[in-house]
């Protein structure tokens, strides 16, 4: 699956609701989904990790889609190498 896939997938399941709840209010469920991962990392638990990384992702997707974002797009700034140094690893200071 791609970033564009999956953030289809995405709004397909929850723009609705998304768009309902508004931009600040989807953005602090994102916020909240940050703080269960900062926890989860805490804790080194891979299961409760993938969990977490996934609703992460999801609702960053989220995010951008109600503000006509395409993740994918947004991806693409670090390929093929760093936006700021052009380097591949990072020489960035």
């Amino acid at each position: 699956m791609t970033l564009q896939e999956f953030q289809n997938q995405i709004k397909n399941l929850y723009f609705f609701r998304d768009k309902q709840r508004g931009i600040e209010g989807t953005f602090r469920w994102f916020v909240e989904e940050v703080g269960e991962l900062a926890k989860a990392l805490r804790k080194d638990d891979l299961k409760n990790l993938e969990e977490e990384f996934s609703d992460c992702l999801a609702w960053l997707v989220s995010l951008a889609a109600l503000k006509g974002i395409d993740a994918e797009k947004c991806a693409s700034r670090y390929f093929p190498s760093c936006p700021k140094c052009k380097q591949l690893p990072c020489s960035c200071p």
